[in-house]
């Protein structure tokens, strides 16, 4: 069974960072573009991170230089770190494979003081 699950999201301190994870089970996630999107009440869900099956990875403006997404293949499980939360990096993220519309059923994230 094709399955996502995340983790790693709380509430952290403007400033602060955090390590999402999203565990794959059903497929190897090194062979697959995979993405981290968010998600804030009233807003449509937005791509925060995407990283090819050849580890190239992009970022939109609004959190480049402040998240980097990995692969781990060993315990195939994705990655987003992030760096320097705002009070407007809240949000539910997601993990998401695009290929097939798979997505887990994401993990908060408050940035608040």
């Amino acid at each position: 069974q094709v399955q996502l699950v995340e983790s790693g999201g709380g509430l952290v301190q403007p400033g602060g960072s955090l390590r999402l994870s999203c565990e794959a089970s059903g497929f190897t996630v090194s062979g697959y573009a995979m993405a981290w999107h968010r998600q804030t009440p009233g807003k449509e869900r937005e791509l925060v991170a995407l990283i090819a099956s050849g580890g190239h990875s992009n970022y939109p403006d609004s959190v480049r230089g402040r998240s980097t997404i990995s692969v781990a293949n060993a315990k195939n499980t994705l990655y987003l770190q992030m760096d320097n939360l705002k009070p407007d990096d809240t949000a539910v993220y997601y993990c998401h494979r695009p290929n097939g519309g798979i997505w887990g059923q994401g993990t908060q994230v408050t940035v608040s003081s």
